[in-house]
């Protein structure tokens, strides 16, 4: 099936499509690398993240990571399943906090090298100063949206009120 040459032109210039197409090329690279420890590239930066904030509850990890809550409930509910995360008593019963289980422990130590490759792999082949760039403009995109959600959330508030 073509697309006719309008439609092709909105999809190269949609930033949605593009930065998609570019996280899903990527993400194959480090799930190949991770796959020996067992762990997909998602579970690996969940894993990281609750045990640089452990004990970390979902809000704080959805907040770091950029993750949904609802996502990162079922990526939790999977590692949790797995016995790579364990829930820990909060001192509000409502908020749900992690901790990584011995077996997460492990996961992560066996992992780490397998990302290090990958990631030294990944630099390699953009090169720093591509790197460099890449990450800052991707710093300036995630605060982009979080402007716009935040705007949208005032919108919808001003209205319902």
């Amino acid at each position: 099936m073509r697309l006719n040459a309008k439609r092709r032109d909105d999809a190269t210039r949609c930033v949605c499509f593009n930065l998609r197409k570019a996280t899903r090329s990527i993400t194959h690279v480090y799930d190949a690398a991770l796959r020996p420890a067992g762990l997909r590239s998602t579970q690996f930066t969940v894993l990281n993240v609750v045990h640089a904030l452990s004990p970390a509850g979902i809000t704080q990890i959805a907040q770091h990571a950029v993750i949904d809550r609802t996502t990162l409930t079922r990526s939790l509910a999977l590692l949790e399943r797995a016995e790579l995360v364990r829930r820990v008593a909060s001192a509000d019963a409502r908020e749900r906090r992690y901790v990584l289980t011995p077996g997460g422990e492990r996961a992560l130590a066996r992992a780490r090298p397998l990302w290090d490759a990958a990631q030294a792999r990944v630099v390699e082949l953009l090169g720093a100063g591509l790197l460099r760039r890449l990450l800052r403009d991707l710093d300036a995109v995630v605060h982009t949206a979080h402007t716009a959600k935040a705007e949208r959330a005032l919108i919808a508030a001003r209205r319902g009120a």
